[in-house]
This record gives structure tokens, C-alpha cells and sequence, in this order.
């Protein structure tokens, strides 16, 4: 059962007047998205499909490639944890194969638009341990380079809020193999 909810602000200084709609999913239901915002959000997933599918691939191709460096070299309030993961050989096998993996998983997911729900909230729990890792604080210094001089805010929690977004404004059902699985999608695309 959808709910349709109709605010009328009246703004008689300027003489104008907005109507919103606002359209509250419930299970089942869909979005009503504008071509112009379902493209952006099309393209944004994918962008970040390729972004996760490549890192995973490059660390496929890379034989010796490990994120033992990486977790050493963690600052912060949780760098103790991150630390016995490196420290503990069983766990570091584990961490390297869920990063080589689940990256390159969580990148096509994304592409296809396939589980993409699923994919949204594997790649915002994989960046926010990354973030966790490397947080990017005052007067620390890391071994590997980053990109660029941050404060608080990187490339990992924003695209960490990136797919959150897309998590919350899925497009999948519309563009992408999850639409296989819908009957009725006319009512996805507001024109």
C-alpha cells in the first residue's frame, strides 16, 4: 500500500506557490524517479561498481599482494585491533581474502545491478573499516601515501555516503539484472 503525502507551501511575499510530493516506499513498492535522477544514480553505481571491481582485480593479478602493510600502518582508536589482525597469520589470510574478494564481488554486483542493496551495504561496511584503519587526523602520518591532504573527511567516507545513497535510492530494479526479477516497473520513472 503506498501512501502519497501532498504539502502546499504558500509563499505570498514572492507569490509563489510549491507543491512536494513526497512518496513513501513501503515493502514491494517502488521509486518514482525523474530520467535525469535515475541516470545520475545509474551512473554513480556503476562508477563505483568499477571503482571496487578494479581494486579487487589488481589485487587478484598481484600474486604476493597482501593488506599486512596497510593494517600495520593503522593510526587511531582502533589501530590495537587492526594490528592482531596483521599480527595473526589465520586472520590475515582471512582479511586478504575477503579484500581481494569481496572488493571484486561487491564491483560487479554494483555493475550489473544485481543484489544491489546487498553490494551498498558490503562496500559501506568494507569502507568504513578502511576509514577506521586510516582515519585521516591532525599531525598523522601514514607510510603509504595518500591522496591528497584531508582533514576528518576522505575519499573512503565519501564514498562511503555515496553508497549509502545508493543504498536508500536504489535503481537496480530498474536498470540492471535485478529487474528480471520485478513484474511491474512502469511505475519506477516519473517523466
Amino acid at each position: 500500500m503506498n501512501y502519497l503525502y501532498v504539502c502546499e507551501l504558500d509563499f505570498s511575499i514572492i507569490k509563489i506557490t510549491a507543491h512536494f510530493k513526497l512518496k513513501i516506499m513501503n515493502k514491494g513498492s517502488g521509486y518514482a524517479y525523474t530520467n535525469a535522477q535515475l541516470s545520475w544514480l545509474v551512473v554513480l553505481r556503476i562508477l563505483i561498481g568499477w571503482f571496487f571491481l578494479y581494486e579487487g582485480l589488481a589485487k587478484i593479478l598481484s600474486p604476493n599482494w597482501t593488506s599486512y602493510g596497510y593494517l600495520m600502518d593503522s593510526k587511531g582508536i582502533f589501530s590495537p585491533l587492526f594490528t592482531m589482525i596483521a599480527e595473526n597469520p589465520t586472520m590475515m589470510a582471512i582479511t586478504d581474502f575477503i579484500n581481494i574478494y569481496g572488493l571484486t564481488i561487491i564491483g560487479l554486483l554494483l555493475i550489473l545491478g544485481l543484489f544491489e542493496r546487498v553490494g551498498c551495504l558490503a562496500a559501506a561496511f568494507l569502507l568504513l573499516l578502511y576509514y577506521l584503519s586510516h582515519p585521516p587526523l591532525l599531525n598523522v602520518e601514514y607510510m603509504l601515501p595518500s591522496e591528497g591532504t584531508t582533514l576528518w573527511v576522505d575519499k573512503n567516507l565519501v564514498m562511503m555516503v555515496a553508497v549509502i545513497v545508493l543504498y536508500f535510492f536504489p535503481t537496480s530494479k530498474i536498470i540492471g539484472l535485478d529487474r528480471a526479477f520485478l513484474k511491474d516497473r512502469s511505475s519506477y520513472v516519473r517523466k
